[in-house]
């Protein structure tokens, strides 16, 4: 069989899609599954709708000999796709990795409330309506629909689709190898004290400024703490005032879009990681820094839950609570123990999500759907 892959980021675009991209290139002709990759960046030069057109173009042109479609997001590629698929006859399976609409409404149409609420409501802007019946469609005519965690599997079912006809399959883990220890990293990155690490899109929804307002909190008590920001995004300019106006320059530190390994070496040398967030499918950070042994501090939203157990593999806090964050850190550095032991049982989790398990179950529900 032959994939043809839909995709709204492609290396050297930084984000989900591109990472699990790559992760395909890697594994599927070894199953012996053909695939070709068409990265929406190609055609992303012209202007909104004109390049949807010249997406769904491509996608015609390339049609010949291709099984099923997959595409990656439900808006940007998936819509072209389900309109390429109408044309063609042929399937397509769609990857849900977050709610589009939500997101979007989010950051440009003064949508507030959270995702499992915003799911319950009956009117939205204008624009988020359009978004939502988009990916609705979309979904709908879909073959089949994978999701990276059972939080959105049950999402999705949300939009009228039946939970037999979404599957689970997780977030691979792309694993980082860092020979170095923690202490000659720190030593290399001249860290000293407790070192906060956090690393996210600058979008609404991540909680960036409370992990900002705790890490001067915590200062203000004379606690040794500093703060390390990896990512890049809308909200970069409006963060960047916050510290401002704080004062915080000399202890909070914004690193941008690093590399995937820089990450990697940043978040193991760190004393704690940080992901004060109201919404995650499946969080490839918190994978990742399980697998690095540092411990976390999250909140108990979306895939998450999936992901850690209070005070067994992590602590949960609630979303934009600066009193119970600033309590978690304070516990962990009063106690040493605590975060080893923590660091130590998240890593015996990880096992669930090596790339030879994840493509093991793409694979097998490929199977299913078609006998090769």
């Amino acid at each position: 069989m032959k994939i043809l892959i839909a995709t709204g980021l492609y290396p050297p675009d930084i984000g989900g899609p591109a990472t699990y991209t790559v992760f395909l290139e890697k594994h599927l002709e070894r199953h012996g599954v053909a695939y070709e990759v068409l990265p929406y960046n190609i055609v992303r030069k012209y202007p909104k709708i004109i390049r949807h057109v010249a997406y769904l173009v491509k996608l015609l042109l390339r049609a010949r000999g291709v099984t099923v479609f997959y595409a990656l997001d439900t808006v940007s590629v998936g819509l072209p796709v389900c309109i390429a698929g109408f044309i063609t006859r042929k399937p397509y399976l769609l990857r849900v990795p977050g709610d589009y609409a939500w997101e979007q409404g989010q950051q440009r149409y003064g949508v507030t409330e959270l995702l499992d609420t915003f799911q319950l409501r009956k009117k939205y802007p204008l624009p988020v309506r359009v978004l939502v019946c988009i990916q609705r469609l979309v979904a709908r005519r879909a073959l089949h629909i994978i999701a990276p965690s059972e939080y959105m599997k049950g999402i999705v079912a949300l939009w009228g689709l039946s939970i037999q006809n979404i599957t689970r399959v997780y977030t691979e883990l792309k694993e980082i190898f860092i020979v170095d220890s923690k202490e000659v990293l720190r030593d290399g990155f001249h860290y000293t004290g407790f070192v906060i690490s956090t690393a996210a899109r600058f979008v609404p929804w991540k909680g960036l400024d409370g992990v900002i307002r705790v890490t001067h909190i915590l200062r203000e008590e004379g606690l040794p703490v500093s703060l390390e920001i990896i990512g890049d995004g809308v909200l970069r300019n409006s963060l960047e005032a916050l510290v401002d106006t704080l004062h915080a320059r000399a202890y909070i530190h914004f690193l941008g879009a690093i590399s995937h390994q820089e990450v990697g070496r940043r978040v193991k040398s760190a004393d704690v990681f940080v992901l004060n967030t109201s919404y995650e499918g499946l969080s490839h950070h918190l994978i990742e820094a399980m697998s690095l042994e540092t411990p976390i501090i999250t909140t108990p939203v979306g895939g998450n839950r999936e992901l850690i157990e209070d005070m067994k593999t992590g602590i949960f806090v609630p979303y934009q609570d600066d009193v119970a964050l600033a309590q978690a850190i304070r516990q962990l550095i009063q106690d040493v123990s605590l975060g080893k032991m923590l660091a130590r049982d998240a890593k015996k989790k990880v096992s669930h999500f090596h790339e030879d398990v994840v493509i093991e179950e793409f694979v097998r529900l490929l199977h299913t759907l078609w006998k090769f």
